[in-house]
Order: structure tokens, then C-alpha cells, then sequence
């Protein structure tokens, strides 16, 4: 135990937080950067690594949140523009972070749709008025105000050709209208759509166009002879179409079209699928789609279809916030992003040396993030919210999973590929499954609670590998555990132990072999939220609601220990250091390090702002994650030891130069020796330096302090400022005061903050000032006393006697 070193800091390594919840969004012309609108800001977010890059209009602290109600991107990415609750226009240079200019809308009401010139020039903006407006962003006035729209406007672009000079816009009416933008003349009105219209694009020869629409079809239209060729009913409320460009690189698939036109679609089925306009067939379906089809009561499956023809790649956005990158060639998944991670339920390390990251949040899907590159992998198969996570060190490619329609399930990560399989799956709870663990030493049984107030136990296959079918989980033993909701249960390190804890305000220990109740630990006055054995010791702890943290005695069944700090239900603990140290989570986002022996917290992190349900730490506990009500996920990153070796190689620094420092005063380097003081930080060392300086006269102390960097020079003004608070060292600190304001000058001193010195000296020198004015008028008093006297005496000596 005294071999393994006590943790005492911790530091964030990353984040994970939204970056999209929902609205617009829009992928950048080169392929690598996703626009995402998330609430009262834009997040630009780099499609390799899966992190923001950048915040575009995130209000400061002091600032009110100003919400984005629709923006659009120039195509290569360089400006964007946004419209606001406030009724505001931005532009925005996204290579400075800043706005570039800010104007009135003069909308009724909110933009709900922008587009951009390719030049980004002109803007169009279309409003849920029905208004259309035509922009020149260098003058931000606006040109035209267009009209035949009714309703809100949904879409809104420029036709690519510029020579066309064309804009078209979709409203509530369902018709697709179109204007010349120089004339402002209406010269469309695309009639054939009995629902919204969802999207618009246009082929590449300039003549055709694609539209989709909730009316569960695709039109293409003839832009010469303003009229639709071809309706292709696709039996699914579409979100997203496009048309793919002759030279993408598609699948393989037959067709016997002449100069075909292709079109991918995407909607309430969750797949894509590929038409060939001309012939109106359908020639491909995505087959590997994890996208769930949508209920019939929750609407689209996809909300958005995008389209990057730079990478040959399609993005779809799921209701979810989920987005998933393929290639047109081949519909293989590239990139699994999360746009809004949801509220974290739990969370657990798996895959060789702790590789992935299981991850429970407020949703049916498992989301699996490799840590090194924050790629994520969803799982799909619950039915319901994934409530609880298990894995466990005898393997690490397992893990467990149960959601709030009493499933569990058995997951199995593949070594080579890293893909996550269902290998199996139990049904024996009659209500949520609110807790799960797997046994430790050994992969040969799980235990589960739930709802029903009941504990079981249940066999793991004798083999466990993938063979393509979800083998039926058995619970071997079951007993009513508890008298209300069990909140958790573990299984100790050597698997012939389980504990269990619930709303009765109670923990349990049962035989693993039996599920036979082995004692009853009571005394926490509220519920018990989570029970972990110590790695080492006969001691389980307990958390509870009731603000404490408790140990108890495997053998005696008593209370050992309580740890009392926190000032919110404790809703997480786990062991750390060998047993020597507990990590504890809280309903009010803090996270507490604490030392057994001493019973006392050691560290407090505070980067949540609400409840931490969950707090795991990887087997080498070089890392620790914690996840919450805050759709937060934190990688915390064990600091302890690289802090001990800085502090240690500070402190023979230190030494080094002290005797450096000596060395210098001994040969009466004087301009070294204070060099080295101001970055040692020694003000008496200083001092008696200056004071040797100015021996020599006050042109070697301008010199010295002419000489020194702006850093140490500001360093030096603060140890005169504080010298001159005492009367003994006044002196030497005005002559290093009226060095610094005669002889160097304001100009030369451009980095010291003057207001505040200036502040701190006045007073003091001022004292000192009424001083010496008095001492001088003593000194003059007593020097004409003195010659009185001197006078009066001779005046005496030369005056005869009368006697």
C-alpha cells in the first residue's frame, strides 16, 4: 500500500460538450469543417479530429445570450453570416473570430433562411414573413425586397450559374419561386409539390433541378420550360436530396439510361438511396445504415442530407444530433460525430489498455468513442434509455448494458477492427434495470437490479464470441432484495461477494455463489446511491443522499468511517491508490478526492454546473472521465507526478542559482547579481544590490536598470514600490523610482501598467516628502539656534566690563 503514490491534482486533458443542437448546418466546400448552429453560437468543427475548432458569437459572461436563428457560410468557408433574436445581421471573418460588420434586418419577425453569392458579395434572406430580401453585403443595404412567397421560408439559394442571375425560395405555399436578382422580376413559379419542400439543388448542364418535399416525392423540373419532366413517388417523407455530379465516384449498379441523373435522397426511413431521375428507378439502398426508421409519432429519421463532392462523401444528421460521414463509392461510415452528447448516465473504460470509452447518455443508443482520436461508434438495439454500463478487467473487450424496458445486454468489441457486436441478450426483469456489474477475476457471471426490487444472477456464455445470433441470457438466481428501488450494485475483486444499495436507506452483502444475504449495513439517512469494494481491504464503501460517504467492515458490519464535505447527495465513489484514496462525485457538479486514512478531502474539482452521475478511472488510474446532467463528458488527467518532478527540478534550479547569485556578489558583478535577484524573486537581495549600484553613482544605475528586460524591469518597479513603503529603504527606492521616470522615460516603459504604481507610491512618498521637510526645518531651526548662540557668546567677550 505504501508503494503506490498518493494522487493530489488532477488536471482537464479534454472535453467533450455540444456543439450542435439542431437548426441549420452546413458542411465547408474542402470537406473539413461541419458549421453547426448551437443555440446563441456557431461551432466550426474540424471533421478529422471531431473537435470545435472554433466559437462564432459566444456571448461573454456579462453579455446576454443573443440566439442565432439561421446563418449561412461562404463557399470556402472565410465569412458567415447570421441573423439573431435581436433582429441583427453578422458577418463574421471566421480566420479572426470576430464580426466584420453588423446590420438591421428589416425582416417582420425572424430569418428563417440566407444564401450566399459564391463571391459572397450578395446575400438573399428569407423571413417568416414570406418577405424575400436581396442584400450587397459591401454596403449592407438592401436591393430588392421580393415578392410571391407566403408563409415561412424554408429555402432559399442562388441557381450556380451566376450569368443566370437567378435566386429561387420555398415557402409555406409549397411553390417554388424564382427571381431575376438584378431586375427583381419574378420569372418562376415551380408548381407540383402538395407538402413542404424540404431541398433544392441543381445539375451541372445548368437546365435541370431536383426538389424534394414531405409529400413523400422527387420532381425533377426543367428550368428552360419552367416545368417539372419527372415526379418519382419514394414513398418516405424526404428531408434531403440531391443530384450527384457526373463525375462522382458511386457504387456499382446497372443502368441503360442515356446521359442519366442521378439523385440521392434521404428521410423518415433513416437510409439513402439512389435514383436514376430519367427512368425513374431506384438503383441503390444503403444496407448498413445504423440510423433507426422513425416512428411514425416522431417524425424524420434524417433531418439533414449533405453533400461534399471535394471528398466524394455524404453526411446525414439524425434527430439525434448524430452525425455520420460515408463515402458515395463504397457507403462506408468514416466518422461518427455527436453533436449533443445528452444527459450522461454512465460510462465505463473498455477495449485493450482501456482504448474506448462506453458511453450511456439520455437516449437508446451506446455511444463508444476511441480515446485517442475521439471517434465515436453508436450502438443500436435498445429499445429504450441505456440506463447502466458494466465491463470488467478479466475482459476488456466485454461490455454490459441495460435500458428502462428491462433488456440487457451483452456487447462484444472485435480486436482487430474494433467494431462492437450484441452477442447477447436477457429479459427477465419485469421494470428498469437501473444497475449492472460483471463479475471481476473472471468473465463467468453479471449481476443486475432493478425496478422489481430484485437482485439477479446471471450465467455469461462458455464462449463468447460473435456468431451472428443474440444468444438468450440466463438468470440462474433471483431474490427480492430490497424493499424499494435499488440504485446499484458491484461485485468484489475476488467475485464471491455482491453488494447492493437502494432507496430504503440501506446496503446489502450477498453471497455471489447463491445470492444468499450475508448482512445489512444501516445508518446513511437517506437513499444509498452507490456501493464499491476496497481492492485490497475487507471494506466496503457506501454513498448516499444524505451527503456522506461511509466505510464499513466486511467481517463486523459496522461503521467505520465517514467522510462528511460534501453539501449534495453523493451520487458516485470509486477507490483509488490501492484502496489508500476514494474519488467522489455530487448532485451540485463537484468532484472530491479524499484520503482514507485521514478521512479528509485532499481536492475539490469544479468544472460541472449540475449533477455528476458518474466517475470512472482507467486500470492504470493515470486518467479519469466524469459525465453528467450537463451533457459534459471531462477527461481529468493524473498530474501528481509530473508536478512532483517540476517542484523538484524548481528547487534545484533554485539552488543553482542562489549559488550563482552568491558567486556574483562575491566578484562584484553587481548588473548579474540583480538580474538574477529580480528573477529569483529576492526583493532584500535587491536591495542591497542597488544600494551597491548607486556607490558607484546614479548613471550605473540607469544603465543597470536600462540593460534589464521589460519583464525584470517591471519585476524591480514593484520591489521599489514596496521598499518604499518603509521609511529605512525610502531612499534608494526614489532614486530606482526617478531612474525609471527621468532617465527611461514613459516612452521606453510602454508595458508597465503606471496608473496602478502611481497609486501605491503617491501616499507613501508624499509621507515621506512631510518628513524630510520637517527634518529640514529642524535642521535649519537648530542651525540658527547654534549661530545665536555664537553670536551672543562673542557679543559678551567683546563687551568691557562696568565694573
Amino acid at each position: 500500500m505504501s508503494g503506490k503514490i498518493l494522487k493530489e491534482s488532477f488536471e482537464v486533458e479534454n472535453r467533450l460538450e455540444a456543439f450542435y443542437t439542431g437548426g441549420n448546418i452546413q458542411w465547408s466546400e474542402d470537406g473539413q469543417h461541419l458549421f453547426c448552429q448551437n443555440s446563441d453560437y456557431i461551432s466550426v468543427v474540424s471533421v478529422a479530429k471531431g473537435a470545435v475548432k472554433l466559437k462564432l458569437g459566444q456571448a461573454n459572461e456579462n453579455e446576454a445570450e443573443d440566439t442565432i436563428n439561421s446563418f449561412v457560410a461562404s463557399s470556402d468557408g472565410k465569412f458567415l453570416v447570421t441573423h439573431h433574436k435581436s433582429s441583427l445581421f453578422k458577418l463574421w471573418d471566421t480566420l479572426e473570430a470576430k464580426p466584420i460588420k453588423l446590420w438591421k434586418s428589416i425582416h417582420n419577425g425572424p430569418v428563417s433562411a440566407i444564401a450566399l453569392t459564391k463571391n459572397a458579395s450578395k446575400m438573399g434572406s428569407g423571413g417568416i414573413d414570406g418577405s424575400v430580401r436581396l442584400w450587397d453585403l459591401q454596403h449592407r443595404a438592401c436591393t430588392h425586397n421580393l415578392k410571391g412567397a407566403q408563409g415561412v421560408v424554408g429555402i432559399i439559394c442562388y441557381h450556380p450559374d451566376k450569368d443566370k442571375n437567378l435566386i429561387f425560395a420555398s415557402a409555406d405555399d409549397y411553390v417554388i419561386h424564382g427571381w431575376n436578382i438584378e431586375s427583381g422580376k419574378k420569372e418562376f413559379s415551380l408548381e407540383g409539390h402538395f407538402s413542404k419542400v424540404t431541398s433544392l439543388s441543381f445539375h451541372e448542364d445548368g437546365v435541370h433541378a431536383l426538389s424534394s418535399g414531405r409529400d413523400k416525392v422527387l420532381i425533377l423540373w426543367d428550368l428552360v420550360k419552367k416545368n417539372s419532366l419527372h415526379i418519382l413517388p419514394v414513398y418516405e417523407s424526404i428531408e434531403g436530396a440531391f443530384i450527384l455530379p457526373t463525375n462522382a465516384t458511386l457504387p456499382a449498379f446497372k443502368t441503360k439510361s442515356k446521359s442519366p441523373i442521378y439523385a440521392a435522397s434521404a428521410g423518415e426511413k433513416g437510409v439513402v438511396k439512389i435514383w436514376e431521375m430519367k427512368s425513374r428507378r431506384l438503383v441503390y439502398e444503403q444496407t448498413n445504415s445504423i440510423i433507426p426508421a422513425a416512428k411514425e409519432e416522431d417524425g424524420l429519421a434524417v433531418k439533414h442530407f449533405l453533400f461534399n463532392a471535394n471528398s466524394n462523401s455524404f453526411a446525414l444528421i439524425s434527430t439525434s444530433h448524430n452525425i455520420l460521414i460515408y463515402t458515395l463509392a463504397e457507403f462506408e461510415c468514416t466518422k461518427q460525430l455527436i453533436g449533443y452528447i445528452d444527459e450522461i448516465l454512465d460510462l465505463v473504460y473498455i477495449g485493450k489498455n482501456d482504448s474506448h470509452l462506453a458511453v450511456a447518455t439520455n437516449t437508446s443508443d451506446i455511444k463508444v468513442y476511441e480515446l485517442s482520436s475521439m471517434n465515436c461508434q453508436i450502438l443500436g438495439g435498445h429499445t429504450n434509455i441505456v440506463l447502466s454500463l458494466g465491463s470488467t478487467p478479466a475482459n476488456h473487450n466485454l461490455l454490459l448494458s441495460s435500458d428502462k424496458d428491462s433488456h440487457v445486454r451483452l456487447w462484444l468489441m472485435d480486436e482487430e477492427t474494433k467494431s462492437i457486436v450484441c452477442i447477447g441478450i436477457g429479459t427477465r426483469h419485469t421494470a428498469a434495470v437501473g444497475s449492472l456489474a460483471l463479475s471481476q477475476s473472471e468473465a463467468k457471471f453479471f449481476v443486475s437490479v432493478s425496478q422489481d426490487s430484485c437482485l439477479k444472477l446471471w450465467e455469461l456464455p462458455d464462449e463468447l464470441c460473435n456468431t451472428g445470433v443474440q444468444t438468450p441470457l440466463n438468470a440462474v438466481h433471483t431474490v427480492a432484495a430490497h424493499q424499494k428501488d435499488i440504485n446499484c450494485v458491484t461485485v468484489s475483486p475476488n467475485d464471491k461477494l455482491i453488494a447492493t444499495g437502494s432507496q430504503d436507506k440501506t446496503a446489502k452483502l450477498w453471497s455471489a455463489e447463491n445470492l444468499k444475504q450475508l448482512g445489512v449495513f444501516s445508518g446513511h439517512r437517506r437513499g444509498v446511491w452507490c456501493v464499491r469494494f476496497s481492492p485490497i481491504d475487507q471494506v466496503l464503501a457506501t454513498s448516499s443522499a444524505d451527503c456522506t460517504i461511509r466505510l464499513w467492515s466486511l467481517t463486523e458490519l459496522n461503521c467505520l468511517k465517514t467522510f462528511q464535505s460534501h453539501e449534495a447527495a453523493v451520487l458516485r465513489i470509486e477507490f483509488l491508490s490501492r484502496g489508500t484514496q476514494l474519488v467522489s462525485s455530487a448532485a451540485d457538479g463537484l468532484i472530491k478526492l479524499w484520503e482514507v486514512k485521514t478521512s479528509e478531502c485532499q481536492l475539490t474539482l469544479d468544472q460541472h454546473e449540475s449533477r455528476v452521475w458518474v466517475v470512472a478511472v482507467n486500470s492504470s488510474e493515470t486518467q479519469m472521465i466524469s459525465g453528467g446532467t450537463d451533457s459534459r463528458l471531462i477527461i481529468w488527467r493524473d498530474t501528481t507526478q509530473e508536478k512532483k518532478e517540476k517542484a523538484l527540478a524548481e528547487k534545484d534550479q533554485e539552488i543553482l542559482d542562489e549559488q550563482k547569485l552568491a558567486n556574483y556578489l562575491q566578484t562584484k558583478k553587481l548588473n548579474k547579481a540583480l538580474r538574477l535577484s529580480l528573477k529569483l524573486n529576492k526583493p532584500k537581495h535587491a536591495l542591497r544590490i542597488v544600494g551597491d549600484i548607486v556607490k558607484d553613482g546614479d548613471e550605473e544605475l540607469k544603465a543597470a536598470i536600462s540593460d534589464l528586460k521589460p519583464t525584470l524591469q517591471e519585476t524591480l518597479l514593484n520591489f521599489a514600490v514596496t521598499w518604499n513603503t518603509n521609511a529605512r529603504n525610502c531612499e534608494l527606492a526614489q532614486l530606482v523610482i526617478h531612474a525609471f521616470l527621468y532617465d527611461i522615460g514613459f516612452e521606453n516603459l510602454q508595458h508597465i501598467n503606471w496608473r496602478s504604481k502611481l497609486e501605491s507610491l503617491l501616499p507613501y512618498t508624499e509621507r515621506h516628502f512631510q518628513r524630510i521637510t520637517r527634518l529640514y526645518q529642524d535642521l535649519h531651526f537648530l542651525n540658527y539656534t547654534v549661530r545665536r548662540m555664537k553670536a551672543h557668546a562673542e557679543t559678551e567677550l567683546t563687551e568691557p566690563d562696568d565694573m
